[in-house]
């Protein structure tokens, strides 16, 4: 049966070229992530090499009998690809996405489908709840349309609710989608007909295998894309223990500008996107906030203009994002498994109190810490 295969999709590897079937080799194969090919390459001087000595390396590691991922299966996932009109894209080729190509993790491989110019104009990712609210769709539809027009493309996840609006908003001034299964998977099946009109007049990208049907791993993967596509992220509803602020994190951790849309104190959906708000967020009443966040010309402010509603009272001052991050990233790496009194995290962190409880409270609502009784706390994730 592989011989069979190999046969029918050794031309494949002609059209593609060798180092294509290379790098899907060394990706799929077992251990082998996005972090640990880039090591892999630099080491070994090449794709090929760090391929062939993947054996020892394992070997090495404690790993016996290891077999890289057999070259067939590497052709027929070439072949698949050509089937359905997806592109590869390497990690290091000059239409390798800028966005993504200094990321640690970058994808050594991305398949792409649709219009693959999209991928290097100016974009901003729209990401929200899945079972977004009436006005929720209505505010995602708006901003997508006037970012548009604007001249931004718009990158999202093709998930239900607000993702999928902001697509549809977005098909007839470019809209990418960053899948977290195959490009030729439908996913989720009701949003099969929009997938397949971004396929035509928008572009999907995956850096999963042909034919793979995303399982919840997947999901912190493709947000990541998303983030590193965009050069800002509007979180338009979330939860407060969200994907959506799992793709905000990714983007302040690229450097890129995060923003949400406000929500009513009493909606869940609103508390992800309050939250990041109250921490440093960009708050976005419509386009030109996004826009001069950017800081787009003034013409293309004119374009994109709205009629933002006025704010009940003065902005409240924006709070340094990334020193959040800092800090949470700080009470994280003092917190493990066994408890620790909330007390002497503070005394170790040698903060004020008054800095340190919002936080804990933040991380407490994100899933990241547990509280227990007495005053101990202790890492969840």
């Amino acid at each position: 049966m592989a011989q069979g295969l190999a046969r029918a999709t050794g031309a494949g590897e002609a059209e593609h070229g060798a180092d294509l079937i290379d790098r899907l080799r060394l990706i799929r194969s077992r251990r082998v992530g996005a972090v640990t090919f880039h090591r892999l390459v630099a080491e070994h001087g090449g794709v090929a090499a760090a391929l062939a000595a993947l054996p020892d390396v394992a070997r090495a590691a404690g790993v016996t009998d290891y077999q890289p991922c057999p070259v067939e299966v590497a052709r027929h996932e070439a072949s698949l690809a050509r089937a359905c009109g997806a592109i590869p894209l390497l990690h290091g080729a000059p239409d390798y996405p800028a966005g993504l190509a200094g990321m640690p993790d970058a994808p050594p491989v991305l398949w792409a489908r649709g219009r693959v110019e999209l991928l290097s104009r100016p974009a901003v990712a729209m990401v929200g709840a899945r079972n977004a609210s009436s006005l929720g769709i209505r505010m995602a539809r708006r901003l997508a349309e006037s970012l548009g027009e604007a001249g931004q493309v718009v990158v999202s996840g093709l998930a239900r609710g607000i993702d999928a609006e902001a697509h549809r908003a977005a098909l007839g001034t470019g809209t990418v989608a960053v899948l977290a299964g195959g490009v030729d998977v439908s996913y989720p099946e009701e949003n099969a007909s929009l997938q397949a009109r971004i396929a035509e007049e928008g572009c999907l990208v995956s850096e999963q295998p042909m034919g793979l049907i995303p399982q919840a791993r997947h999901f912190p993967l493709r947000n990541r894309l998303v983030a590193g596509l965009a050069r800002a992220v509007v979180v338009v509803e979330a939860a407060a223990r969200s994907g959506s602020l799992i793709t905000a994190r990714e983007a302040l951790d690229m450097g890129r500008e995060v923003l949400a849309v406000p929500g009513h104190p009493f909606d869940a959906r609103a508390a992800g996107c309050n939250m990041l708000i109250r921490d440093g967020a960009t708050l976005v009443r419509g386009a030109s906030d996004v826009l001069e966040a950017l800081g787009a010309p003034a013409t293309h402010m004119a374009e994109a203009a709205d009629d933002r509603p006025p704010l009940p009272g003065p902005v409240p001052p924006r709070r340094p994002l990334a020193e959040v991050a800092v800090l949470h990233s700080l009470i994280l790496d003092r917190l493990g498994p066994s408890p620790l009194a909330e007390d002497q995290l503070i005394r170790d962190l040698d903060l004020p109190a008054h800095r340190v409880a919002p936080e804990l409270v933040a991380l407490e609502l994100e899933g990241r810490i547990a509280r227990q009784a007495g005053g101990l706390l202790s890492r969840l994730s």
